[in-house]
C-alpha cells in the first residue's frame, strides 16, 4: 500500500521517519495522520522517540530487520529506549549522520566511502549484513538519494549503471531510478518504506507514484 503524507506540512517524511520490517520510528510530535498512514501503509508498529534531541530520525538513524545504527550525538536516554527494540551501535566517527549515510535493508547495506574501517566493520556486525562503500549519482549520502527495501531500491535520477548493479548485486534487490515531490532527486528524503508498502512526500506526482510501485514491487 501507498500513501500520500506529510511531516507537519513537509514533504520530506524520509528526514523525520525510518522503517523496517516491523517497526517505525517517528517523531514524538508526529501528527496522527502521518503515525495512521505509515502504520497502515507498512504494517509496523509505532515508536515515538528523539535522536540527539532532535526529530530528525530519518537523516541520524538507519536499520534494517536485524539491527540498528545511529549518530553518535545520540544520548544514552534515547539509545536505552532504541535498545528495547533492536542491538544499536552508536557509530563513532566523523561521518556520523548514520540515515543519511548507510542505505541498508535485509541483504545488504551500501555506506558512505568516507566511513572508516573500523567503522563499517561494526555496521557489518550490527545490521549482519555485507556492507558496500561507494557514492551514488556522485552524492556520498546514500540513504539520502536512494530509499531500499527487501523487494526493490528507487535511486536518484543520475545514477550510473555501474552504480545500480552495485546496488543490485550488494542489497540482492532490483533497483530503478526516480524523483519525488515533484521532481526531487533526493528520494531517500522523500518517503519511508518497507516491503509491504511506503508513505511518499504528498507532493509526488502520479507517475512518480507509478516508479515507486514498479521499483518497490508495491503493485
Amino acid at each position: 500500500m501507498m500513501r500520500l503524507s506529510h511531516y507537519n506540512g513537509n514533504p520530506y517524511v524520509g528526514v523525520y521517519c525510518a522503517a523496517n520490517e516491523d517497526l517505525a520510528f517517528v517523531p514524538r510530535d508526529a501528527s496522527e495522520n502521518l503515525i495512521n498512514d505509515i502504520k497502515l501503509s507498512l504494517n509496523v508498529k509505532i515508536v515515538k522517540c528523539n535522536i540527539a534531541g532532535t526529530n530528525l530520525i530519518g537523516s541520524l538513524l538507519s536499520l534494517n530487520s536485524f539491527g540498528a545504527v545511529v549518530s553518535n550525538m545520540t544520548t544514552d536516554t534515547e539509545l536505552e529506549l532504541l535498545s528495547e527494540y533492536l542491538p544499536v551501535y552508536r557509530i563513532q566517527d566523523k561521518v556520523n549522520a548514520s540515515g543519511n549515510n548507510i542505505l541498508a535493508n535485509d541483504n545488504g547495506a551500501i555506506a558512505n566511502p568516507d566511513l572508516g574501517r573500523k567503522t563499517v566493520k561494526s555496521i557489518e556486525e550490527t545490521l549482519r549484513v555485507d556492507v558496500a562503500q561507494s557514492a551514488i549519482a556522485e552524492h556520498t549520502t546514500i540513504g539520502s538519494v536512494c530509499v531500499a527495501t527487501n523487494k526493490g531500491v528507487l535511486c536518484h535520477p543520475a545514477s550510473l549503471p555501474e552504480e545500480m548493479e552495485l546496488i543490485r548485486r550488494t542489497m540482492k534487490a532490483p533497483a530503478a531510478i526516480g524523483t519525488l515531490n515533484y521532481g526531487a532527486p533526493m528520494v531517500g528524503a522523500c518517503m519511508v518504506a518497507n516491503s509491504k508498502g511506503a508513505v511518499i512526500g504528498y507532493k509526488s506526482t502520479p507517475i512518480e507514484l507509478g516508479r515507486v510501485e514498479d521499483a518497490l514491487d508495491l503493485i
